[in-house]
């Protein structure tokens, strides 16, 4: 049985070795019409096998860029583009952007700390006063979700004060109750809890 790592290195993994034994079989064509034929069919399997590279805007000058590299340079071919015969390629993946910052409570996720700031600047009034509950709901459910427990409302209308730097405050002893179509109900949880004390 014959093992990919005991065969030759393939410069670029993305088109898999069949393609790699094509692109050796174009080599060995000794007719130069015949051969680019054959390049350009290969070019053709590359962008079936390999579809992303469909989203830049020259894919096809790249497919014959990437044809070159798995060739090593040497296929003598009639190309529609000027190619780059270089033996190696680079990929340079795009850096990605991470937030600045901790979040101060995890179980919460950083685009609800945005909302309290967002609310917390707003003037006093009946749609503050709605998206303060809305907001205590969905700490609710967030902090169920995390912790899969009960969790006291008190404990909520603290965090929340917390989190806004005490500029949300709501009364003692209100009662945050969440929505039906939530998903996540404490007395549900409690429920799974018992049932799963009982089978041990």
């Amino acid at each position: 049985m014959e093992y990919n790592t005991d065969r030759e290195k393939i410069e670029i993994m993305d088109y898999g070795r069949n393609v790699y034994k094509l692109v050796q079989y174009a080599k060995s064509i000794e007719d130069r019409e015949r051969r680019t034929q054959v390049a350009e069919a290969i070019v053709g399997v590359m962008a079936q096998v390999n579809p992303h590279v469909r989203d830049h805007a020259d894919y096809r000058h790249k497919l014959w860029d990437h044809l070159m590299v798995l060739a090593g340079g040497d296929l003598d071919v009639d190309t529609p583009f000027m190619v780059n015969h270089s033996t190696s390629v680079r990929f340079e993946p795009k850096k990605l952007d991470y937030s600045d910052g901790d979040i101060r409570q995890r179980h919460f996720g950083r685009m609800l700390e945005r909302m309290i700031e967002k609310v917390s600047t707003m003037p006093e009034g009946e749609e503050r006063t709605a998206l303060e509950g809305q907001l205590a709901e969905c700490m609710k459910r967030n902090y169920l979700a995390w912790n899969r427990d009960t969790v006291s409302d008190d404990v909520i209308i603290e965090q929340m004060d917390n989190m806004s730097g005490g500029r949300i405050r709501i009364a003692a002893g209100t009662e945050i109750n969440l929505p039906a179509d939530s998903g996540i109900q404490p007395d549900d949880i409690s429920d799974r809890k018992k049932k799963k004390k009982k089978k041990k």
